[in-house]
């Protein structure tokens, strides 16, 4: 299995049933180990009548264009987490104008939870985990290829980015 145990740290060898489904549980002390979504933050950013999007820095989809996006760490709520990554990923201070949508599907281990954003200050430069920044009218968004990497994370993040950016895809 090769993961660790959250409570001892011992090598998680055994597997259990538990609320219906089979578990990793911790051979020394009986920890199981639940498998929980890592909330991530999505700032879809209308700017001057388009959408800022980064060219991604690392996996999952390192090349793609999406919006900015990153995990919400301890301490800071989901809008804390989207508001800091858009200016870590794009020097842009943003308010955030509402839910977008929430992205979830059953073998990623990831949840992402998507805002409507405006910029408020700041200029356009790419930040860390972004190789370039773009402002993108609406129709002329760049058009990728799916991946071909056959990892779930990959295929699921390309079908996120295409449906939270829909609004912009069209003329």
């Amino acid at each position: 299995m090769g993961r660790y145990c959250q409570h001892c740290g011992a090598v998680l060898t055994e597997l259990t049933l538990a609320d219906g489904r089979t578990r990793a549980q911790c051979g020394r002390c009986g920890e199981i180990a639940w498998r929980n979504p890592a909330p991530v933050g999505m700032a879809l950013i209308a700017h001057e009548g388009g959408l800022v999007l980064i060219r991604r820095l690392a996996d999952p989809l390192a090349g793609y264009w999406a919006p900015p996006a990153g995990y919400v760490e301890s301490g800071e709520s989901v809008p804390e987490a989207v508001i800091r990554e858009a200016r870590e990923e794009t020097g842009l201070e943003i308010a955030l104008d509402g839910l977008y949508e929430v992205y979830s599907r059953a073998d990623v281990n990831v949840l992402i939870v998507a805002y409507r954003a405006r910029v408020v200050s700041g200029t356009p430069v790419a930040g860390d985990d972004a190789i370039e920044i773009g402002l993108f009218a609406p129709g002329a968004l760049p058009q990728e290829a799916p991946p071909s990497s056959g990892a779930a994370i990959d295929e699921w993040l390309y079908g996120v980015i295409l449906d939270a950016t829909a609004p912009w895809r069209r003329n």
